[in-house]
């Protein structure tokens, strides 16, 4: 029976050292001489230990830490978090590019990976020629690369130079070719780390398409991108790292939603924060939100939440933001104290309520939060800044594209009877 698992990764960890002296290469001479002067450098160091002197020391980063996780056979599985969260050190693993520290990763298929710009591209060698070579690092027969050539090409756009090597192509270059040989030799596994963070729009499209195709075929695809958007279009799946730990594994909304929260959590002004001034209890249609609050585009829906106000404000201004997972705002509205209960906030606990009329957005995810910013009687500008809430758009999508609202048009159709000629 077919193992169902493309991947199953166990209390994978990696540790790298920092500020560890690299043993240089030597001749077979300095080896010996080396060999031959040991006890000699041993008991120096030890002088120099017992006099007070430090030895140079390492510190010892975790890049990836008892990470364990599992891939069914043609799951697309999207892999977020911040810079440094360790998602890069994660598909080089799985790549064999480095070895683990800890624990192991088994791969069930013939894999293929686009890790960064040209991996495993020989400069010295034509376009044609890196084709076939990684056409055989893969596994791939000449038969299957010569019946895909053409097709590689042409979605790489490199048609003209194919046969110049490649330490003449631009960084665009690389990159369509690259990804076109990862994507078209049919690799059982395709490991992409940011592909679309270089490239203009056009081929950003291409690369989703074909990312696309390839999971329709049933093949597994794990996909590193910041693009959240990006991700929540072409997986089902994700796996959010958090300082080399796994911190959410399950479906991809509730892992856009939880990184996105997490992504936050420090969003709130600091200095504001040790006064004592706070935004909590935010609620959706009267429910904690976990993770993300469900509400359909096409009905209304309200927004609460406790506002903590210490030492009361002259002056002050509320403003509530959704934003898509991209980043872009979509909503703005700012309102003034004098709109709500008169010129000046005063001290004490206050209950804001917001009533939102259907928004028509495009099913998917977003983000709202409210913002303080105010003057207190010194003349000093304040501002405060509450938890972000995940707003988890459902309802039906009208019409293709990537519209970022869809709202409910009424379409009439009228047949015009012919007109005769009575001149």
């Amino acid at each position: 029976m077919r193992n169902e698992l493309a991947i199953k990764v166990e209390s994978l960890g990696k540790r790298y050292r920092i500020g560890a002296q690299q043993e240089p290469y030597g001749t077979l001479r300095d080896t010996l001489a080396r060999t031959a002067t040991a006890p000699f450098r041993a008991m120096r160091s030890t002088l120099r230990r017992g006099n007070g002197g430090a030895a140079k020391q390492s510190t010892e980063i975790w890049a990836l830490k008892d990470v364990s996780f599992e891939v069914k056979r043609g799951e697309t599985v999207g892999v977020i978090g911040r810079n440094g969260a360790g998602k890069s050190t994660l598909l080089k693993t799985l790549s064999r590019i480095t070895e683990p520290t800890t624990g192991y990763a088994d791969i069930n298929g013939r894999v293929g990976s686009l890790l960064e710009v040209g991996t495993g591209f020989h400069p010295e060698l034509t376009g044609r020629e890196n084709i076939y070579l990684n056409g055989a690092i893969l596994g791939m027969r000449r038969a299957e690369i010569m019946r895909k050539f053409d097709e590689i090409v042409s979605f790489a756009e490199v048609e003209k130079f194919i046969d110049t090597p490649i330490k003449y192509y631009s960084s665009g270059m690389y990159l369509r070719l690259a990804f076109s040989v990862a994507a078209h030799l049919e690799p059982e596994i395709l490991l992409v780390d940011e592909v679309l963070a270089v490239g203009d729009m056009a081929f950003q499209r291409k690369c989703m398409g074909k990312m696309e195709d390839v999971a329709a075929e049933g093949r597994t695809v794990l996909f590193v991108s910041h693009n959240l958007g990006a991700v929540k279009e072409l997986c089902r799946t994700s796996v959010v790292l958090k300082d080399g730990v796994v911190g959410f594994h399950g479906p991809v909304v509730d892992g856009v939603a939880y990184y996105s929260r997490d992504a936050q959590t420090n969003e709130a002004d600091a200095t504001g924060a040790n006064r004592g001034t706070r935004w909590t209890n935010v609620r959706v249609n009267g429910t904690d939100a976990a993770l993300s609050s469900a509400i359909s585009g096409a009905e209304p829906f309200t927004v609460e939440a406790r506002l903590e106000v210490p030492k009361g404000f002259v002056e002050a201004h509320f403003k509530c933001r959704v934003d898509d997972t991209a980043g872009n705002t979509l909503i703005y509205h700012v309102t003034q104290d004098r709109e709500l209960a008169g010129p000046g906030l005063r001290a004490g606990v206050h209950h804001l309520r917001v009533e939102f009329p259907p928004l028509w957005l495009v099913p998917g995810i977003y983000t709202l939060f409210f913002k303080l910013t105010g003057r207190m009687e010194e003349g000093d500008e304040r501002r405060y800044t509450s938890e972000r809430v995940m707003l988890n758009v459902t309802g039906k999508l009208n019409g293709q594209g990537r519209a970022i609202i869809s709202p409910p048009l009424k379409w009439t159709l009228a047949h015009a009877a012919a007109q005769t000629d009575e001149q």
